[in-house]
């Protein structure tokens, strides 16, 4: 039987308006949701189940009084643990961090709070951000709900795997390669990207957005309507825009798609997903649009260029740490890290140089299409204690090389479900419009949505000791 908390957004709203329910029965069940998986995927990092009772009664307490602070007020969400909030620590998911509670709210966490909603925990991360994987030198080793032998990807590893059990409709990740539409794709989500500055955040870096995970489209948009409110701290955020993030398009006829099937350099893609990929092209297609083959935008020298300079920026920060903090970094990462020792400052200047000719490549990649079409993943998803799918440190990236140029191009992409492996495990499409055009992304992946159909099984806990 389906609980409150399986409930979107909108349909939370709709019940707490009705009085058919209030935030306290919601948390109530988000609480259950969470005693019944969280042993078993370790998606949360600060869980306090208190403070969530105690925000859902101020709520319950607007909400009666016709006076909610707006449609998401009551709501549950969740955090990446990157994202600063008050009075927690920060680890950036390594245990070589000296903690610290935070003395103010990131900007995603700021309009959350303002918004009403509730934040009952943040979600974890790997070391430092830096692998899409759910190990961790700090946190428990987080496991994908679709298959527990599995990994939900990252750096938004929590996000994907409380998103696919369940923990509530709402969480925010991050992403400065994929790490919202990676893990997105492996857990059967819709995992938006937007235009670099369209989400204010702090800290701000070349590429890095922070960005709704959600199991439906409807609801990356609700979020898209908070998180895209303006904050001065974000140096590179865009000037405030009033869009109808739940806008809809009748159809995609007319439109030009481009299908980029090769990401150029990387791992092999898939046969299931190329197929997968394929047929939702496909249902473009059969409803008006003109399908156009397009090669790769990125190649091996730019993305072993920008891992160049990954990781002597790495090695900049943790090769200035003490000897034994460096000792507590997961090794993976240490080893990545540590070959940033040899790297010429000419080199990471060169290597870094390679996301400005990437800009260039995505930008003209639209001039005869209106979207691009592409696998999220080359890979299907992959042993959960793998801190990569080839867990190789000497070959970190093989597998961002559909989703980085997008970060680095700036252009608005989401991940939306397609389709399952022969084994059972998620398949990712993504949507990628022209920069600023975040509206048509979303536009888009609703079109689509409504096309594929609802996943209607989502994953159930185990049952017995974990």
């Amino acid at each position: 039987m389906a609980s409150l908390i399986d409930l979107d957004a909108g349909a939370l709203a709709d019940g707490y308006r009705a009085r058919r329910f209030d935030p306290v029965d919601v948390v109530g069940a988000l609480d259950a949701r969470i005693a019944e998986w969280e042993p078993h995927i370790h998606a949360l990092y600060a869980y306090d189940p208190a403070a969530a009772r105690a925000d859902a009664k101020a709520s319950a307490a607007r909400w009666s009084a016709g006076a909610p602070l707006s449609a998401l007020d009551g709501v549950p969400v969740s955090l990446k643990e990157l994202i600063a909030t008050r009075g927690v620590p920060t680890p950036v998911g390594t245990a070589a961090t000296v903690l610290k509670p935070e003395d103010h709210d990131a900007p995603p966490a700021a309009r959350m709070r303002e918004a009403g909603a509730i934040i009952f925990a943040k979600t974890t991360v790997p070391d430092y951000g830096m692998l899409s994987s759910g190990l961790s030198s700090f946190h428990p080793l987080a496991r994908n709900p679709w298959n527990l032998a599995t990994n939900p990807g990252g750096s938004s590893a929590g996000a994907a795997a409380a998103a696919a059990a369940g923990y509530g409709p709402l969480h925010v990740g991050t992403d400065i390669g994929g790490s919202v539409r990676l893990p997105a794709a492996w857990c059967g989500l819709v995992g938006f990207k937007p235009t670099l500055g369209r989400i204010p955040i702090d800290p701000y870096y070349t590429g890095r957005c922070a960005g709704p995970m959600t199991r439906t489209v409807d609801d990356a948009a609700r979020m898209m309507a908070v998180l895209s409110k303006p904050d001065p701290r974000d140096a590179t955020s865009l000037p405030p825009e009033d869009i109808d993030w739940m806008s809809a398009i009748d159809g995609v006829h007319g439109l030009r798609v481009g299908v980029m099937m090769d990401a150029g350099c990387g791992m092999t893609l898939d046969g299931e997903i190329d197929a997968a990929v394929r047929a939702a092209a496909e249902s473009f297609a059969s409803a008006g649009a003109t399908l156009v083959s397009i090669g790769p935008v990125l190649d091996r020298p730019i993305l072993d260029g920008i891992d160049q300079y990954w990781r002597a920026r790495a090695w900049a920060e943790i090769g200035a740490l003490p000897e034994e903090r460096q000792a507590r970094v997961l090794p993976y990462i240490l080893r990545w890290a540590e070959t940033g020792a040899g790297v010429t400052g000419a080199d990471a200047v060169s290597g870094f140089g390679g996301t400005f000719e990437l800009r260039r490549r995505c930008a003209a990649a639209f001039a005869d299409v209106d979207l691009i079409l592409s696998p999220t993943t080359p890979n299907l998803a992959f042993p959960a204690e793998y801190a990569s799918p080839l867990d190789d440190p000497a070959l970190p990236f093989e597998h961002i090389a559909f989703t980085l140029p997008w970060n680095m191009g700036e252009q608005p992409a989401v991940s939306i479900h397609c389709g399952f492996s022969s084994a059972g495990t998620p398949i990712g499409l993504q949507i990628v419009t022209p920069r600023f055009a975040d509206r048509q992304a979303i536009e888009l992946a609703r079109w689509y949505e409504a096309r594929r159909g609802p996943i209607t099984t989502w994953p159930t806990p185990p049952a017995g000791a974990v």
